[in-house]
């Protein structure tokens, strides 16, 4: 998110927002009840996994915030599920092919082709392929979307975090 602000020309600290790791889907609840209208009161906004959409729902009813809540519900609210994560997001946006250019100018090309011959990997698409790639290391998630939407045409923003930073604007939605 921080990143992809910054391609856009914005200052998240200027606007006095923090983006926070939560710890997990499982920990929202606790989150959003200690800092949103319950707790400190603070504006939230957030993306979650699409298998995670529920443990949010209950995280943002436990928390005040609505009362069975539909996706569009949580969207009005600021929350955005991804298809399947972000790292699906990213990929389905650029695109194989530029996926690809990213591994190889990272220097992970060949890791990546390495990791497509073995057993496990043999029969899935290679977008699920990418996806579990990025999972395999520590710290590869991160840097992953720190290039991946460095690599973005800010024409092509994905829906969920196009709707974030746009829930996440000075004077509010």
């Amino acid at each position: 998110m921080e990143r992809l602000a910054q391609r856009l020309g914005r200052d998240l600290g200027a606007e006095d927002i923090s983006v926070v790791p939560i710890g997990g889907a499982h920990a929202a609840g606790n989150f959003l009840r200690r800092v949103g209208p319950r707790g400190l009161g603070l504006e939230v906004a957030g993306l979650c996994d699409a298998r995670e959409e529920a443990h949010f729902e209950r995280a943002l009813e436990g928390a005040g915030m609505g009362s069975d809540l539909t996706r569009e519900d949580m969207e009005r609210l600021g929350f955005y599920t991804c298809v399947e994560d972000l790292e699906d997001e990213l990929i389905r946006c650029l695109g194989v092919p530029a996926v690809e250019r990213v591994l190889a100018a990272e220097g992970d090309l060949a890791s990546f082709r390495k990791f497509q011959s073995q057993p496990a990997q043999l029969d899935r698409p290679i977008d699920a392929q990418l996806r579990r790639f990025m999972g395999t290391r520590a710290g590869r998630k991160a840097k992953y979307a720190r290039v991946l939407v460095d690599a973005l045409d800010l024409s092509r923003i994905p829906r969920p975090l196009a709707g974030v930073l746009g829930h996440l604007r000075v004077g509010g939605p």
